[in-house]
């Protein structure tokens, strides 16, 4: 089973989402919006950039290697 995003209402006046893996775990909230038409194209946008997007290791460990 696939991960979901779920579009959350808080305080009835905003919207977030959150990302959750296939077995319940959050991999990412994102900020408020104030429309339901902005989050959906927030939830659109994380779904298109997530396959292409690079990997950029910013880590201590990383720069320990360097």
């Amino acid at each position: 089973m696939a991960g979901r995003f779920e579009i959350l209402m808080e305080n009835d006046e905003t919207y977030r989402f959150r990302l959750t893996a296939a077995d319940g775990t959050v991999v990412a909230e994102s900020p408020t919006f104030r429309h339901l038409e902005d989050v959906i194209a927030g939830i659109n946008a994380v779904r298109e950039n997530a396959a292409t997007g690079l990997v950029v290791d910013r880590s201590a460990t990383a720069r320990k290697a360097a």
